[in-house]
């Protein structure tokens, strides 16, 4: 998985009939703005379901092109692309965090994801505030119930899906 999250890094995927390689996924306006997990209700570009949370977390990090179609499969209104992470926000959460934030991890920055604390689809804006460094394990993990939040205090806090803290101890000194 790193290999390919640093190929894609990197931006020098080759072309294929005139565009890099991407996801597409389809779906209704309710699905994708649900915040339950649900059932399968997107489509992927090869036909396949998956679930809205899954689409949503496939676009976490990624490059996002809303299309909308009318109730005949026609194209409405094409949204411009945009790169939800943009590379100076990128910069500014990896010099606040400097690695990942999960609760005793610290997987480097160059192997995390800018993760938003509050997704995008559910009105977070793209923001330091709204940002956190988490690496692809711990990711994929507060896309199924775990939870990040930063205190006032600057302090990353992790939490289970049950809302129980996840505390590590100092490391004990010898």
């Amino acid at each position: 998985m790193q290999l390919a999250d640093s190929q894609l890094a990197a931006g020098k995927l080759p072309l294929l009939r005139t565009v890099k390689p991407h996801v597409v996924v389809t779906t209704r306006d309710a699905d994708l703005f649900a915040r339950a997990n649900g059932a399968a209700t997107v489509s992927t570009g090869f036909g396949s379901l998956i679930s809205a949370a899954t689409a949503r977390m496939l676009a976490c990090d990624g490059s996002v092109t809303p299309v909308r179609i009318d109730e005949h499969g026609k194209p409405l209104n094409m949204g411009r692309t945009h790169r939800v992470v943009p590379p100076h926000l990128r910069k500014a959460v990896e010099l606040r965090d400097e690695a990942c934030v999960f609760a005793g991890c610290g997987a480097p920055k160059y192997w995390c994801d800018v993760h938003h604390l509050i997704h995008w689809i559910f009105g977070g804006e793209t923001s330091l505030e709204n940002s956190a460094l988490l690496c692809e394990r711990h990711h994929t993990k507060v896309h199924h119930g775990f939870r990040v939040q930063r205190g006032p205090d600057g302090r990353w806090r992790t939490f289970r899906p049950d809302d129980t803290e996840i505390v590590i101890g100092r490391p004990l000194l010898v």
